[in-house]
């Protein structure tokens, strides 16, 4: 999904690019998926509703590129014996809203209700939330500055969770 913005980003194609992210999680494309972050990227999954602080609280995940680098790698290793057979998702996205844009910063905040459903074998975890994108145009291109996914049972215990949601 490589386009060089010139021009400020339309609202459909900010959408467009959250719909687009969740497929290609979905399809298993990760390496394509870490070209969409920023290189000061962050995955952050707060482990309390309302969290505002990643460093006052501990989080379910909060991970740099180079983390999530680390995971897709352990993903795609032929001695990663929990994920054989390899888990699959399935994002169901409810309609994405801009919530925020800033287009003198090239700076958008996009809004997204999910349900995420992963399955490995007989066992199915579903999960319920919201997902913050905050996007930026860097060398003309659309980039993850942060993502942020809230559950909605955050604070509940949760079993390991293997792929990105």
């Amino acid at each position: 999904m490589t386009k060089i913005w010139d021009a400020s980003p339309t609202d459909q194609e900010l959408t467009t690019f959250v719909r687009y992210e969740a497929a290609i999680l979905d399809e298993h494309r990760h390496d394509e998926w870490l070209g969409l972050f920023a290189p000061t990227g962050l995955y952050w999954m707060p482990s309390e509703p309302g969290q505002i602080d990643p460093a006052l609280i501990g989080s379910l995940m909060y991970e740099d590129l180079f983390m999530l680098r680390v995971r897709v790698e352990r993903l795609k290793n032929n001695r990663t014996f929990s994920q054989k057979p390899l888990s699959r998702s399935h994002h169901l996205l409810q309609m994405p809203q801009v919530r925020k844009r800033s287009d003198e910063e090239r700076s958008y905040a996009i809004w997204t209700p999910f349900q995420y459903c992963e399955v490995r074998k007989e066992e199915q975890n579903i999960y319920l939330g919201w997902l913050t994108h905050q996007l930026t145009v860097l060398e003309g291109e659309l980039k993850i500055a942060l993502k942020r996914i809230d559950l909605l049972n955050a604070d509940a215990a949760h079993r390991s969770i293997q792929l990105f949601m």
